[in-house]
């Protein structure tokens, strides 16, 4: 089992940052995959970004040279940067681990408004 527990949500106002920061424990064994999406109210879960274990990452389009996701392998903390924040990257984001099978955290909200 995988636990993961998220941390760094919260209001920011357009333009503004936040980081997301999404730490796993338990059977967190190497050669796994780690990253975010995100669900915003009334819409589908859409992926957001991904970065496996020793590998590059990879982005949804829209979120391209304004999202970072970074590892952590020594703390198995995967980490999201979100800059130039608009509001309709209004949302909860939810961090996920894949080995074998895929392990969900609690989701955390980011609200982008002024």
């Amino acid at each position: 089992q995988v636990q993961l527990v998220e941390s760094g949500g919260g209001l920011v106002q357009p333009g503004g940052s936040l980081r997301l920061s999404c730490a796993a424990s338990g059977s967190t064994f190497s050669g796994n995959v780690m990253g975010w999406y995100r669900q915003a109210p009334g819409k589908e879960r859409e992926f957001v970004a991904t970065m496996a274990s020793g590998r590059s990452a990879n982005y949804a389009d829209s979120m391209k040279g304004r999202f970072t996701i970074s590892r952590d392998s020594a703390r198995n903390t995967v980490y999201l940067q979100m800059n130039s924040l608009k509001p309709e990257d209004t949302a909860v984001y939810y961090c996920y681990f894949a080995y074998q099978k895929i392990y969900w955290g609690q989701g955390t909200q980011v609200t982008v408004s002024s």
